[in-house]
């Protein structure tokens, strides 16, 4: 019975010490940082009772939203850098934060575009030369979305 013991009890002792050996706890997969948002358009009212977001991250994927469609679009790097391009033209930083029309009217689009943590509103009549360039140039990015073929869409699994 003796000799079991000491055999057992070196058994475990041999257990403690090679359970230290079983190898190095590997370091956790660095995660690249999520993308940031470079611009988030969105475009409401007007006659045809538009209801369009365009949020654009600085990666090239693009996420349209409508009233009936929710989506992902991939834009190029000239697409990015065109976007980029006609925002610093037209010195949105400097713009101010809401260019309101005198006389309001259900017809007319308000626009809510974020760029680089400023945010600002206009409506129809009330925008200024400067600014129309960025509305130009994300109204032909939601045209362009909608030719493309969308990679998620609502309702895109329903038997036709």
């Amino acid at each position: 019975m003796k000799k079991w013991l000491v055999t057992f009890g070196l058994f475990i002792v041999v257990l403690i010490m090679v359970s230290g050996c079983l190898g190095s706890k590997t370091p956790p997969l660095s995660r690249p940082p999520a993308p940031a948002v470079l611009v988030d358009y969105y475009r409401t009212g007007g006659f045809a009772g538009f209801n369009d977001r365009l949020v654009v991250f600085d990666n090239g994927v693009a996420v349209v939203s409508g009233k009936n469609v929710n989506y992902e679009i991939e834009l190029n790097r000239s697409d990015i850098d065109r976007i980029s391009q006609v925002f610093n033209t037209s010195q949105f930083s400097m713009l101010e934060g809401n260019y309101s029309a005198r006389h309001g009217s259900v017809d007319l689009i308000k626009y809510t575009i974020s760029y680089h943590g400023k945010t600002l509103t206009a409506e129809d009549t009330a925008i200024p030369p400067s600014l129309q360039s960025v509305i130009d140039e994300l109204n032909r990015v939601l045209t362009q979305s909608v030719v493309v073929e969308p990679t998620v869409s609502l309702g895109a699994n329903l038997p036709r």
